[in-house]
């Protein structure tokens, strides 16, 4: 294993351990998602290291993409966080920045260090997306449909919970 992929690897492992020691530290659930967001990018970067691009971009696509985003908007809707931006002033914030922005720098320095050649872009052979896209949209069609139209009703359930009630 060459140093450059062990660094990738202790950096994305180190930057999803800390997001998650943030994302459950945080009281406002604004930026607690958006911890949890960066959670899932340092998780995909590690399944791309794993030969997993599919998973990787699965893991940006659902789950830090529509996933988040749609928790992010309930919580805003429900108006259950602050209107203060206090967790992005804070010296932790700014020392965990630079922590990050120091490693991405060791990681460019590494990089040009050892003169690693980007391969050439080849199209897979294998076709992986095929196989599960055919079952998806198959045999499992319902079951599917059935989940988006689970969180869709569980969107409107919580708005309807935490409409405030009119009193004439």
């Amino acid at each position: 294993m060459n140093a450059f992929y062990q660094f990738q690897f202790y950096f994305f492992s180190l930057l999803a351990i800390a997001s998650a020691l943030l994302f459950v530290t945080r009281k406002n659930p604004v930026p607690a998602a958006l911890w949890l967001v960066n959670v899932m990018f340092a998780l995909a970067g590690l399944y791309v290291m794993l030969d997993a691009p599919f998973v990787g971009t699965i893991q940006v696509l659902v789950y830090a993409g529509a996933i988040m985003v749609t928790f992010v908007f309930v919580v805003m809707l429900l108006n259950l966080g602050k209107t203060e931006i206090s967790d992005i002033r804070s010296l932790g914030s700014r020392l965990g920045s630079g922590f990050v922005g120091l490693g991405l720098l060791a990681n460019l320095l590494l990089a040009l260090r050892q003169r690693i050649d980007v391969p050439e872009f080849s199209p897979p052979t294998d076709n992986v997306v095929e196989p599960v896209a055919a079952l998806l949209f198959t045999d499992y069609l319902v079951a599917f449909e059935l989940t988006s139209l689970v969180l869709l009703v569980a969107v409107i359930g919580a708005v309807l919970l935490a409409k405030k009630r009119v009193t004439a």
